[in-house]
């Protein structure tokens, strides 16, 4: 599921720290002010570049973003996850998708955001963090990284995964719907659960000490001793 588990580790907790850190500057009185006024600019440059073709768009984005796409396609990874028997791989999906959606909830009652005036599409509840952009993240990073097998075009579908997660964040500031820190710390919040948990799985799994074990470099497997080679009667001494 994973190459390296302890490097996913250390990068999933970054991006939990980032989320961590976004919501803490938000809600510290010293720090909130400048928060805001970065909101505050990002909120004028969207309104000032608002045009029909971008609002459709947007609007589209928005909707793959939302509980109507991205439960089918998380039930769905559930589902050939089990075929497959990929036990583990289950586990670390359902519980990423799980405690996600256990956080959004407390965290905008907790924080208690208003939303940006104006939005663009109908919206409700507070504004921090994200949901669209936390059940984004975690569907798009979660899906690859368990139901794609480790390689270059597992790489190249994470790279789309998370393209596509930021730019439907973008497309919910540009909806006016989030400020840019409601995406952030959301974004945040679900890459780091999506790549968190598969890692935490792996390194109880296999214990701390190192990685899952990995091909040798000299093409024996694991756990196996290259057979010696016989002399020859030229190489026999005599």
């Amino acid at each position: 599921m994973l190459v390296d588990t302890r490097r996913a580790l250390v990068v999933s907790g970054a991006l939990l720290a980032g989320a961590v850190l976004v919501c803490v500057l938000l809600v510290w009185p010293v720090t909130h002010p400048a928060v805001q006024a970065v909101d505050d600019a990002v909120w004028r440059a969207a309104r000032a570049v608002e045009n029909r073709p971008t609002t459709v768009v947007a609007v589209g984005m928005s909707w793959l973003g939302s509980a109507w796409v991205n439960w089918p396609v998380r039930i769905a990874a559930l589902v050939l996850l089990a075929w497959r028997r990929h036990w583990l791989r289950l586990a670390a999906f359902a519980l990423a998708v799980v405690s996600s959606e256990a956080l959004i909830g407390p965290v905008k009652a907790w924080v208690d955001r208003p939303r940006p005036p104006d939005s663009l599409i109908v919206t409700t509840g507070a504004a921090f963090p994200s949901g669209h952009a936390i059940a984004g993240a975690v569907t798009a990073v979660g899906v690859v990284l368990v139901v794609a097998a480790p390689g270059p075009t597992r790489w190249r579908w994470e790279v789309r995964a998370v393209v596509f997660a930021v730019v439907m964040a973008l497309s919910r500031v540009y909806l006016r719907a989030h400020w840019l820190s409601d995406t952030v710390a959301g974004g945040l919040l679900g890459a780091g659960l999506a790549l968190g948990w598969p890692a935490l799985l792996m390194a109880l799994r296999h214990g701390m000490a190192g990685d899952p074990p990995t091909a040798d470099p000299r093409g024996t497997r694991p756990g196996t001793r290259r057979r010696a080679r016989r002399p020859t009667a030229r190489g026999r001494p005599g």
